[in-house]
């Protein structure tokens, strides 16, 4: 399977752009990161999946995208859409969902790694618009493709019922596709800078 990354990641670079200063120390759903260090975890993943797209090697594909404020740099704003739109466009190629790569110290089938960094944008991008208290949506087929995938990752007996986030939390089919995705992430779906998280979750983001 493969999908096209373009929209999400257009979609998270303009969130990105409604987030001022006085935002950058609010809480996020990944407890023990402000939206400072979560923004700076989406600038890391960004080119480490786009590194894994070209099946590079290096430190961009062998650890975890860092999660640090003080990382950030003055030219955030511009570099890090810069970085999503690179890697819309490396995993444009065919040749990105074949074969073997590796993301996060890793060894990947391409087309995995390809729906995981889909995964890491939608989720973190929902994260991006709670804490910054803007508005999200995703197009149809890249929600169909993130709900499908942590649907069988966190199905019944795939390791304890944990999404890549934490442990899913399931809603039922009435419930929006959005919020399902994002259950099956380990997120609660109701969260706000202000609500207390469900009891017995784990929120913290990874590579």
């Amino acid at each position: 399977m493969t999908a096209d990354l373009e929209p999400a990641t257009r979609r998270l670079a303009d969130l990105l752009g409604g987030v001022d200063d006085a935002m950058l120390a609010a809480p996020t759903p990944c407890p023990g990161y402000a939206l400072g260090d979560l923004i700076d975890h989406v600038g890391g993943l960004a080119c480490a999946f786009a590194a894994a797209g070209t099946k590079a090697a290096g430190d961009a594909t062998s650890q975890a995208p860092s999660g640090d404020a003080a990382r950030l740099g003055a030219d955030w704003r511009t570099r890090i859409p810069h970085d999503l739109a690179t890697l819309a466009r490396v995993w444009r190629e065919p040749a990105a969902w074949s074969g073997m790569t590796r993301v996060g110290g890793i060894d990947l089938p391409g087309e995995v790694a390809g729906l995981v960094g889909l995964n890491e944008v939608v989720i973190h991008g929902w994260d991006v618009a709670r804490a910054s208290g803007q508005d999200y949506d995703v197009d149809q087929e890249a929600l169909t493709a993130v709900y499908d995938f942590l649907r069988q990752s966190a199905g019944p007996g795939q390791d304890g019922d944990r999404g890549p986030f934490g442990p899913a939390i399931w809603l039922p089919d009435t419930a929006p596709p959005l919020d399902r995705a994002v259950g099956l992430s380990g997120r609660d779906p109701a969260w706000s800078p202000t609500a207390r998280p469900l009891p017995g979750t784990i929120r913290t983001p990874t590579g």
